[in-house]
């Protein structure tokens, strides 16, 4: 099968992304450091006391500009630095000082959208987009084929998946839905494919809208989906460039 090309983590959701070398996953959790704050916007009425659907947060389906974000996480004091092209970097504690995050944010949100209003540290999961903590995995193989779609290199960043998949055959991981896999000495079940939203067609470089990888996805395979879901069901560790094994 194929194996792990890159790890991704997001550590505020929809709000920049971080490459890792190797990550610990854990039963029925999130992968650390992922999602571990999401972004009240100013229309949403949650509290912050447990998992929420995506639609109580900002992210880059509405706010194209935040898909340029870049992160770094620091686990131990919780720290996040923060860079965009179009923003001076910054290092904030979002536990500590969460208007410093939101006056920093604050440009990179259109004028016509609800404003982003609290920054919510996750109980005790990542925020994902599913009601059951999950990780996600790309297929590379896939994402090239969207490309020639398109016409042109795209970057596997639009996608926010946290395992990039390299060896497969395009499309390969939809069969693996109901399977379990081993994936360097975790284990994962397979859920769902993962259905996508205009996020996917701004650039990670510039946050600018310039490649519409919905229609890619509808006219040439008929639907909008691109990744699939897991669920951890067994800890352990995985190691960039470790092998992909079902079960």
């Amino acid at each position: 099968m194929g194996q792990v090309a890159h790890i991704w983590r997001h550590p505020i959701k929809s709000h920049g992304r971080e490459e890792v070398t190797q990550t610990q996953l854990h039963a029925g959790h999130t992968m650390p450091g992922d999602r571990v704050w999401a972004v009240r916007h100013a229309a949403s009425k949650i509290d912050g006391s447990g998992w929420a659907p995506c639609v109580n947060f900002s992210r880059g389906s509405k706010a194209p500009a935040l898909m340029a974000i870049e992160a770094k996480l620091d686990e131990a004091t919780r720290t996040v630095a923060l860079s965009h092209p179009d923003r001076p970097d910054v290092t904030i504690q979002p536990d500590e000082n969460p208007a410093a995050f939101l006056e920093w944010v604050h440009p990179l949100m259109p004028n016509d959208r609800a404003a982003s209003a609290q920054i919510l540290a996750a109980a005790d999961r990542g925020m994902t987009d599913t009601d059951f903590p999950s990780i996600s995995l790309i297929n590379l193989s896939s994402h090239r084929a969207v490309a020639q779609k398109i016409g042109r290199d795209i970057s596997p960043k639009r996608w926010r998946g946290n395992f990039w998949i390299e060896g497969l055959a395009p499309w390969e991981e939809f069969e693996w839905i109901g399977r379990e896999m081993r994936i360097g000495s975790a284990r994962v079940v397979l859920r769902d494919r993962i259905v996508r939203c205009m996020a996917t067609t701004a650039s990670p470089s510039t946050g600018k809208r310039d490649a519409d990888t919905l229609a890619a996805l509808d006219a040439g395979w008929g639907h909008q989906d691109f990744g699939v879901y897991a669920e951890v069901t067994q800890s352990g560790t995985v190691v960039q460039g470790d092998r992909l094994v079902l079960i």
